[in-house]
Parts: C-alpha cells; structure tokens; sequence
C-alpha cells in the first residue's frame, strides 16, 4: 500500500516513467493497459479510451480508472500527457506513418479541420490580461529582440517585418554559425524585451538566446505550445498555440494568428505613428512601383 501511495504521488515525472513505476505494483488489468502503453506509446497516445480498452482487452471504465490511478483527472488528461511528451521525440519519418493511420486519404479535409481546432483551442486558452501585459511589455520595452528557428523562422520573420513598420526597435535575430545569436543580442539588458519562439521539435538556438537573454537581465516572452516546452521556465510570460501534428509538416497557423493579433494590438495602440508611416510607404511604393496599379 504504501508503494502504491509513492507511485501515485509520483505526479511530476514523465508520464512514461509514472507509468513504468505504476505497473510494477498495479492490479493485473491495470497492468496490461500500462504494458501496452509503454510498448505502444505512439500510437496509444491517438486512441480513443473505448479503443485503447478494446486493443488491451479490458473494459473503458478500467482505462479511465487507470488513467487517475497514475495522477490525471481522467483519459484525457492522460492522452494530452502523452501526446505532449511525443511532440519534441517524433522524427519526421514517425509523423508521416501516424499521419497516413489518422488521417486517411482526405488530407484537404483532415488537415483544415485540425488547423481550425487549433485555432480555436488557442482562443479559448489565451488570457486576455496576459496577452495586454506582452502588448504594454512590447510597447515600452528599450529594444525588442525577436528569435526563431528551423520552421519558427517564418513565424519570426513575419513578426519582425511588420513591428518594424510600426517602430525601429526592434531586431530579428538569425542564426548561421555557433555564437552569431550572442553576437547579435551582447548588448541585450533590462528594459529590452526578447521574444523567443518556438515550438516541438524546439530548437536549443531559441532556448541559448531566451536563456542569455534572461540572465542578462532582459524580459521575456515565450511563444510556444505548452508547458513541456523548455523555454517556459525561462520566461517572464508565455503565449501558448495550439499546433497539434496532423503530418510531418509543422502547424503554424494557430501560432501565426497568435503573432497577428499582437502586431494588430501594438498597431491599434500606435495607431498615429502607424498611420504617418504607412502614408510615407505608400508614397514611396508609388515613387518605385512596388505593386501594380491595374490589379
């Protein structure tokens, strides 16, 4: 019994390793599920729990019960365990076999609807006054740094192209070489605002600059999917996205509209001075013919 306490306690492990210590001292059917976890944990972590109790050869209601035995208020939380825990260990080769199991043949339909979910999960998740507090954060910060690689590149990219059309305080920080991020951020400090973003599988480039930038006094901001993320704990506050993986290309789309309705907040509190600069850009967009007239 009082192993059993211990494994229940156990709440701040990795969801394998709570799994792992629970089977050693379960019941036998609790056993069998946390069996095939272990042996099957990529694709446990898509089942249904009516579907998980079918393959096992046990009832649902003993798979719910499994489920808060090991610390979670129900499969579901354990199901969001798991497949967060997947997120930063699935290679593109693994993703491309779940996507073909899960998603069929109709990958247009598929996709749209998860990318959809993922947007409205996000909503739902987002705190209003968090969101406002990055916003007035931005808006005073001394210099705004702004990182992100391997596929967040694009989302940093598009942050950066359009604050920099509101104000000049602000720097995208790339990565090429080892200690380019350093050198671009050496003279990071209190009052600057670092915004790292970045999601599974994370880069450790992101997590070096949030880190520097952290010990060097400087606030910030965390753009990420969870709280497994690793930039979390170094951050003074998080926006979370949801970009649940549906194949092997990166979901964006949540985290993308996460970034435009920021870059729109900062333009409707700066809403003069974006207003003279947007005038002064399209005189000269006119002067140089940067779009065609007759479309």
């Amino acid at each position: 019994m009082e192993k059993e306490t211990e494994a229940k306690n156990s709440n701040e492990l990795p969801v394998l390793e709570r799994i792992r210590q629970y089977v050693a001292i379960c019941s036998k059917g609790h056993k069998k599920i946390g069996t095939y976890i272990l042996q099957n944990y990529i694709p446990a972590s898509y089942m249904t729990a009516s579907s998980l109790a079918k393959e096992v050869g046990v009832s649902e209601s003993t798979v719910v019960r499994f489920a808060m035995d090991i610390g979670f208020d129900g499969y579901p939380g354990l199901q969001t365990a798991l497949k967060s825990m997947l997120k930063n260990k699935l290679t593109s080769v693994e993703r491309i076999s779940i996507a073909s199991e899960r998603m069929g043949e109709d990958m247009l339909t598929a996709t749209l609807n998860a990318e959809i979910e993922n947007l409205r999960s996000t909503l739902a998740n987002t705190d209003r006054e968090n969101f406002e507090s990055i916003v007035d954060m931005i808006l005073y910060a001394k210099m705004v740094y702004i990182v992100g690689n391997r596929s967040s590149t694009s989302l940093a990219n598009f942050m950066y192209f359009y604050i920099s059309l509101i104000f000049d305080k602000v720097r995208l920080v790339q990565s090429v070489s080892g200690s380019d991020i350093f050198e671009q951020m050496f003279r990071i400090g209190e009052g600057d605002v670092v915004i790292g973003i970045t999601f599974p599988r994370y880069s450790k480039r992101t997590v070096d600059a949030m880190t520097f930038a952290h010990r060097s006094g400087a606030f910030t901001v965390a753009i990420t999917d969870s709280d497994n993320s690793p930039i979390v704990p170094i951050a003074d506050k998080v926006l979370y996205a949801k970009n649940e993986v549906s194949s092997f290309v990166d979901s964006l789309v949540a985290p993308m509209a996460l970034i435009n309705a920021l870059v729109s907040a900062l333009g409707q509190r700066k809403k003069k001075e974006v207003l003279k600069n947007f005038e002064k850009l399209e005189r000269i967009w006119d002067e140089y013919s940067i779009y065609d007239k007759n479309r």
